[in-house]
């Protein structure tokens, strides 16, 4: 009979692209959100304008070698997806995605009524050869979605060889390349790559990342940066929108990175991240030998693929076992029916190695 009021056990959460409240760095947003009230109230307070917090657009112009008029900040990095694909994608529309890619991006393309070409995803970023081909059949996209670094959901970093590739591709065909890159500063091991941005000569790439990786997700602050004309246009969907985004948000963000403590922040990130990678890595060896994965070099996510077995049916016993996911599936227009993503931002290296035993059991159990 104690089994029937026995509790249920915690489940161990690998769903979720977060990091854990631990390795945020809460007393330097206490004290970049005193300074930043204390220093500009007016700013901080007032509505403000369609472009984001004027310091912060500045700052991040400076990180970007850009002219300001070249950023707009926005309430996430999502949104700054959403502007841009209200600005180029129409019903129809021809556009170009990774396979597999962030789900919010397809649903958030599909809901445009976008045509979708979901290019294959190697581990060194989109199959380019096959990109090429598609163009040469006489498809002409209004943009190209990448994720080049610590890709979500793969984990994949594109290489240097195939990001001069696809700028080459994009002056050619005369194509827009939204480079999303919102993991970029989250590696922890390997040299950094340069962005497609800053070796983009013909105006084709827009660029956008965020603070929620590095400072904080409730922060909800991104920003894009590209040609003066498509910012413009953008900041006039922005105006329409909201008038102006979240002020102090973008205040805080803003005395928090001239404080010097952002690099601070993300080397805790980054030595907190490799651990938890690293936890994953040994786990699974360990528990499911027959798992197919490249451990990525930074970022919050791993791709993992269990050759002959279905995730759908794998996904009810997990959870009775404790332990969630999110199925491989949902980043994919088709296929995916034997992968799932692990993100490992939000757990302890002690709750992965519990969770990937879970893990194992449930697959031992179907």
């Amino acid at each position: 009979m104690w089994e029937l009021y026995a509790p249920r056990m915690a489940s161990i959460l690998f769903t979720r692209g977060a990091p854990s409240l631990d390795i945020i760095d809460q007393e330097g947003l206490r004290e970049a959100a005193q300074k930043a009230f204390t220093d500009d109230p007016g700013g901080t307070f007032a509505y403000g304008t369609s472009v984001g917090y004027v310091p912060l657009r500045t700052w991040l112009a400076e990180q970007h070698g850009v002219a300001p008029e070249q950023v707009l900040v926005t309430n996430g990095s999502m949104q700054a997806d959403a502007f841009l694909f209200e600005l180029l994608v129409q019903q129809g529309d021809d556009v170009v995605v990774e396979a597999p890619t962030y789900d919010r991006t397809l649903l958030n393309l599909r809901q445009r009524g976008a045509k979708i070409h979901a290019i294959e995803l190697e581990t060194d970023g989109i199959n380019v050869d096959a990109l090429e081909k598609l163009l040469e059949s006489g498809v002409r996209p209004k943009l190209a979605h990448i994720i080049p670094n610590f890709h979500n959901p793969a984990g994949y970093t594109l290489s240097e060889a195939k990001r001069a590739r696809l700028l080459d591709l994009a002056a050619k065909y005369d194509f827009v390349l939204f480079e999303d890159d919102p993991y970029v500063k989250v590696r922890f091991e390997g040299e950094p790559l340069p962005t497609m941005l800053s070796q983009d000569k013909n105006e084709k790439v827009v660029y956008a990342s965020s603070f929620s990786k590095t400072m904080a997700p409730g922060i909800r602050c991104g920003y894009l940066v590209g040609p003066k004309a498509v910012i413009k246009s953008i900041q006039d969907i922005a105006t329409t929108t909201y008038i102006s985004p979240n002020m102090v948000a973008q205040s805080i963000v803003n005395s928090y990175c001239r404080s010097g403590r952002l690099e601070e922040s993300v080397v805790n990130v980054r030595t907190a991240l490799r651990a938890r990678r690293d936890a994953l890595v040994a786990a699974l060896q360990r528990e499911l030998p027959e798992a197919v994965f490249t451990a990525p070099q930074g970022g919050y996510f791993m791709w993992v693929e269990l050759p002959g077995v279905s995730i759908d049916k794998l996904v009810p016993v997990a959870k009775e076992h404790g332990v969630e996911f999110v199925k491989g599936s949902d980043f994919l227009l088709e296929g995916g029916d034997n992968a799932l993503r692990l993100a490992f931002s939000g757990v302890t290296p002690e709750q992965i190695d519990e969770g990937i035993t879970r893990l194992g059991a449930a697959v031992r159990a179907l």
